[in-house]
């Protein structure tokens, strides 16, 4: 590692921004229906428009970041997302709340900033170690946050927001006085131009050899693990009659078992395992762990099925991110990797939609095993592609 206490500092920075969105999260639906009388179409607008901003603005972040560099992208955003929180906790109505979600969702737009700082403070052979650091503090703020945001949720739903944040702000004052800045050659905003959908950049980025492949990759296994974002609770209620406690556990295990694999056993893995080695066995745990998913029987069995969903997400994620870095420019390093976080919110948007859409049209088990084929299809590309030797991956 080139830099070990900036690569704490930033993972420290994203772990408590995101124990404030893992405190709002599971309460956001039920606060919408009951406190606001959103529809349930309304509310999963108000889901998706997040993810929705991320797409469209990650790029874009992630382009200013290579210019004024990754503090002041990271420290605004943090701001922002500060903000949000507090409009949510002042919500009375939908377009009140929709707008918090915008402003979240433009915060939110640092993650290809935050992978950006990591990938410039690493060198490849431990990139795909940082890159599982973001992954584990992403999985710390998911099991930590939705614990402490039902706690809160009894004393006023308001107070869920202000904890958020008070969270989010806690990490801009830390990175404020503690994060350096990374990106040693800083150019002006002379002739920076927005452009939402910045065709001419993304036909460069798509050129690079093997990064199109590593970005549609993460598009379908994100689609794939995105199917299960809004169905995972509905099946273990409707389906195995686990109560909301049970559901929690099971989405504690997941957390837990991902946080742990990307923050500490990817270290040990990448020592053992190849990234291609690594892409493989992510990939075959993830399809068997979506197919099995709806087929667990019981809490120990569904439980037992998580653990090994949760082992192939942990895996693929850093990977695949790890790749799009290896294989990127230095100097582009955050409009490639802002581009493919863009792709991964898209990913997280029509998810949710045809995992709804599959969950009552299709049968309970239709999203689960939509995600299993998709992930199944993705290793028989993956090895046709290096076989062909149209892909080079060590």
């Amino acid at each position: 590692m080139k830099n070990k206490k900036a690569l704490l500092i930033i993972f420290i920075t994203v772990f408590i921004d995101l124990l404030g969105f893992g405190i709002l999260i599971p309460i956001l639906p039920t606060f919408a229906s009951s406190q606001i009388g959103v529809s349930d179409f309304g509310i999963g607008v108000i889901v998706a428009i997040y993810s929705l901003i991320q797409f469209i603005f990650n790029p874009i972040v992630g382009k200013l970041s290579d210019r004024i560099g990754r503090r002041p992208v990271v420290l605004i955003s943090l701001l922002l997302t500060s903000a949000s929180y507090i409009i949510f906790s002042f919500s009375t109505t939908f377009l009140i709340i929709f707008l918090s979600r915008v402003l979240a969702g433009l915060g939110g737009s640092n993650i290809g900033t935050a992978q950006a700082y990591i990938a410039d403070i690493t060198d490849k052979e431990n990139r795909a170690r940082g890159m599982g650091m973001i992954g584990a503090a992403f999985g710390l703020g998911f099991v930590f946050g939705p614990i402490m945001g039902g706690f809160l949720s009894h004393f006023g739903y308001e107070y869920v927001g202000y904890a958020s944040a008070i969270f989010s702000f806690l990490a801009f004052l830390f990175a404020f006085f503690m994060l350096p800045e990374s990106v040693k050659n800083k150019k002006s905003l002379s002739g920076f131009s927005v452009k939402f959908f910045n065709f001419s950049e993304i036909s460069k980025i798509v050129k690079i050899p093997n990064i199109q492949v590593f970005i549609f990759l993460f598009f379908v296994i994100i689609f794939s693990i995105a199917n299960i974002y809004g169905t995972f609770a509905l099946l273990g209620h409707k389906y195995y009659g686990f109560t909301n406690r049970e559901n929690g556990y099971l989405f504690g295990i997941i957390g837990i078992v991902s946080a742990t694999i990307q923050g500490g056993l990817m270290k040990r893995l990448s020592k053992f395992f190849s990234e291609k080695s690594m892409l493989f066995i992510g990939m075959t745990f993830l399809s068997f762990g979506l197919l099995l998913l709806p087929y667990g029987i019981n809490f120990i069995g569904v439980a037992i099925v998580s653990i090994i969903y949760a082992i192939g997400a942990g895996i693929l994620q850093p990977t695949i991110i790890s790749l799009v870095s290896k294989y990127s420019p230095e100097d582009q390093q955050g409009a490639v990797l802002g581009f493919n976080s863009s792709m991964g919110s898209l990913a997280r948007v029509l998810g949710p939609l045809w995992g709804g859409f599959a969950f009552e049209f299709l049968g309970y088990g239709a999203p689960f095993v939509t995600g299993a084929i998709f992930t199944f299809f993705m290793i028989l590309f993956t090895i046709y592609l290096i076989n062909s030797k149209k892909l080079n991956i060590s």
